[in-house]
């Protein structure tokens, strides 16, 4: 009987106590909230340093202050003012302007990233692959295998995506990208505070609404703190309508008549941060911070086409609870001429979910008659309704620590060198539920509980560090990087169905006493490690003050792992290759112009199946090859006119069989296979062959008042839904899209009134296409995710 943890299957249990270190550096951040910011500090930069037409945003990429056109890579940054202009509240709506960024999602708390098609599909598996594009906020990681955390923005300085392998500075979950959001920090200089309000009403939906504000306090000429808070109510536009299913084999007919209700899929978000930056002396500053946020989500974010637009047919409740809490401590100060930083941080998160099943119940039903083995205690021929749902819980501790030092920026040999540590325990708890269930058929301990998850994943990463710079001549500058790094994983626990349903999974294949709690034995306990490198290599060449030309070669990679099915061997590390060359350029102050063109050769990759039972298997599926370019131009020709611009376009495709097994000698991918799953050439999924987005705004002076027109369009072209052949058939492409989107607004001395207008021609996006089982089991229900219909908004905000 398939149980796969799918995409929508994510769900975890918390976890007790960490060790002295963390519980110190949580209490000490819950006092005094840290965060640093001496002169040459790598977070406290200005958002923009304007020059001639257009802004310049300094940013943090290579972790010290520069200004982007400096920055030899590939990147896309929205500070402050830009986040305000394009009306970003959440993650949904400032990726659509990152065109190297793609992303799979079946809700606000589990969405996977993938850059530059660096994209095997199917990821999000609480004992799967742990992603390829590593998330930072501030100085933190804070990537989990079932996503990053949903950051509300608000108060944000910079969000920054560095396409390509950043292995180097940023290690193991950078593959093939990063992701950073930089919060504003708090300012001994002045004081300042702000409120915003926003009501908006979405089409086919329901009222939303949001508050948000802001302040900073100098409490001397040597400290500052900067609180934050923000509720979020974002309305529902996905009705659940009524519907029935007749279970073939004991003829009983399940309706969702008291579950029926209209925009279910409603988010609440409540949130808040608090900042203390204290200059110790003239050369050291310390900043703890400490932010959390609750998020209550409730129905689901895709749509069934066989039942209508925007509608589904559920038969149990759907909704999640995650809530996260984090406490950072950065320490910046100098050591003679010498940068020194350390920025650590201890995160706890918590995810409570139910979900609806009853996909799964009833195409096993249909197809095979699993509806005979769902009885009451009155014996086999009791049938009872065997309509499944799981409860899970998600539970994670994650801290991480570096230390890193900086030679002084202004000599013709530059180095950053440091030391890096990531510890994160995930608690994993997913009981699938059949009301009535007989006695003899539950998990020992569990009630009307067919199948069990109970496990305890841990994810090891330490590193050591080094990047140089060396000026060659006043123009020419090579640049070299090198991290070596080291692994170590484990998945311990129990899965699986009581011993009267299986002979061989479940508590039929224990061979231990229980080890995590709660579960009935224990049945998988591996560990799979690792040490190697990755590397950097470039040049950057300046053909004048304004225009650069760089090339690099660079590495990345991401840790192999333990397949939950005991029998199966561990998936290997997969590595990318990336060489790129591009180009910035600024012409007469008043155009930007940059583009890379890059090839990457992904090595060995992992690829997630759902195997036997529906359980999921990693596997490498041996090589793929991405060639594509990205750009970015900002155009300012007259007063007040401003044209922005990004694209991508991406070929990225198999080099060699995937035959969907290994070779059990080699352990490694097998290529040779007369009918290979996916054939050699075969495009990789996910990700579309071109994304891009262009913004025109325009300012003008009303008597004492600034008033502005805005339009933008983003969209993207179509792309596969899966790697595999028989997959593909079954589902089809995922469509492309293009949305438009337009604001205008009044800013009058601290006040400003703005009015907008998302999604304006109401266009399905089609984002993610998925079913609740395996394909050829559940093919005929393909849900498709897709973006918030048309939206109409005003918002008011002041500063102070």
């Amino acid at each position: 009987m398939a149980k796969p943890m799918n995409q929508q299957t994510r769900t975890a249990r918390g976890r007790a106590a960490a060790p002295m270190v963390k519980g110190l550096l949580l209490a000490s951040s819950m006092l005094t909230g840290l965060s640093i910011a001496s002169p040459a500090s790598a977070q406290d930069t200005q958002p923009a340093a304007k020059k001639g037409g257009v802004d310049v945003i300094v940013v943090t990429a290579e972790k010290r202050a520069q200004s982007i056109q400096s920055v030899p890579l590939s990147i896309i940054a929205m500070d402050t003012k830009k986040l305000d202009q394009l009306v970003v509240a959440d993650f949904n709506d400032y990726s659509k302007f990152l065109p190297s960024l793609s992303f799979q999602s079946t809700g606000p708390s589990a969405i996977n990233l993938y850059m530059r098609g660096v994209a095997s599909g199917g990821d999000g598996n609480h004992s799967a692959s742990l992603p390829s594009v590593g998330v930072y906020l501030d100085e933190q990681p804070v990537t989990t295998i079932l996503g990053f955390l949903p950051v509300h923005i608000y108060d944000i300085q910079r969000v920054e995506a560095l396409a390509g392998p950043q292995g180097t500075l940023y290690g193991a979950s950078s593959e093939s990208g990063t992701l950073r959001i930089i919060t504003n920090k708090p300012d001994t200089s002045k004081f300042e505070a702000g409120y915003d309000f926003e009501g908006n009403k979405v089409d086919h939906g329901g009222w939303g609404y949001q508050f948000e504000g802001f302040m900073n306090q100098p409490l001397s000429d040597r400290a500052a703190i900067r609180l934050v808070g923000y509720y979020e109510k974002d309305a529902g536009y996905i009705d659940n309508v009524l519907g029935s299913r007749t279970y073939p084999t004991s003829g009983i007919t399940r309706t969702n008549a008291n579950l029926v209700k209209k925009d279910f899929n409603d988010v609440e978000t409540v949130g808040g941060r608090a900042a203390l930056k204290i200059d110790l002396d003239d050369n050291w500053t310390m900043t703890p911070t400490v932010m959390g946020q609750q998020q209550i989500v409730h129905g689901v974010f895709a749509f069934d086409p066989k039942v209508g637009d925007l509608q589904v047919n559920r038969f149990n409740p759907d909704y999640s609870k995650d809530r996260w809490v984090q406490a950072a401590l950065t320490l910046e100060g100098k050591i003679g001429n010498f940068d020194l930083t350390y920025a650590g941080a201890y995160l706890k998160r918590q995810i409570d979910s139910r979900y609806d099943y009853t996909d799964y119940a009833y195409y096993y039903d249909v197809l095979y008659g699993y509806g005979a083995y769902f009885y009451g205690n009155g014996g086999s021929t009791d049938y009872i309704d065997p309509t499944q749902y799981y409860v899970g819980e998600d539970g994670f501790t994650k801290y991480s620590n570096e230390l890193r030092i900086q030679s002084p920026q202004g000599e013709r040999v530059r180095f950053t060198a440091g030391l890096f540590m990531n510890h994160q325990v995930h608690d994993i708890q997913q009981d699938y539920k059949v009301d009535n269930l007989a006695d003899i058929l539950e998990v020992p301990g569990w009630t009307d509980t067919i199948w069990l998850t109970e496990q305890t994943r841990t994810d090891r990463d330490y590193a050591i560090f080094g990047q140089a710079e060396f000026d060659l001549t006043d123009k020419l500058t090579f640049v070299g990087g090198v991290r070596g790094y080291k692994y170590k994983n484990s998945l311990v626990g129990f899965f699986g169905y009581n011993d009267t349903v299986s002979s061989k999974t479940g508590v039929a294949a224990c061979f231990g006493p229980a080890i995590v709690p709660g579960s009935p034995c224990t049945n998988l306990d591996k560990t799979v490690q690792n040490t190697g490198e990755t590397h950097k290599l470039g040049l950057t060449y300046h053909v004048t003050g304004d225009k650069m030309l760089y090339f690099t070669y660079s590495t990345g990679f991401r840790p192999g792992g333990v397949n939950r099915r005991g029998t199966l061997p561990p998936y290997l590390e997969d590595k990318l290759i990336n060489y790129e060359v591009g180009w910035k350029t600024q012409w007469a102050d008043q155009l930007i112009f940059n583009a890379t063109f890059f090839l990457e050769k992904w090595k060995d990759f992992q690829f997630p199946i759902l195997g036997q039972n529906g359980l999921t298997e990693i596997k490498n599926a041996n090589q793929a090859r991405i060639l594509g370019i990205e750009g970015n131009a900002t155009w300012a020709p007259v007063d007040g006119l401003t044209f922005d611009g990004a694209f991508s376009i991406t070929d990225a495709k198999l080099t060699a069989n995937y035959c969907g097994f290994v070779n059990t000698t080699t352990g490694l991918p097998e290529t040779n296979c007369p009918s290979p799953e996916a054939p050699d050439g075969t495009r990789l999924p996910v990700v579309p062959r071109f994304k891009g987005n262009l913004t025109a705004r325009y300012e003008w002076p009303v008597g004492s008042a600034m008033a502005h027109i805005q339009g933008t369009v983003s969209g993207q072209s179509n792309s596969r839904s899966s790697l595999l052949v028989l997959d593909q058939s079954i589902l089809g492409d995922q469509k492309g899209y293009v949305i438009a989107d337009f604001t205008a607004g009044l800013k009058k001395g601290s006040w400003s009134l703005e009015a907008y207008l998302s999604n304006a021609f109401d266009k399905r996006a089609d984002q993610f296409d998925f079913v609740a089982c395996t394909i050829t089991t559940c093919g005929q229900r393909a849900y498709t995710g897709t973006n918030r219909p048309r939206t109409i908004g005003v918002r008011f905000g002041q500063r102070f």
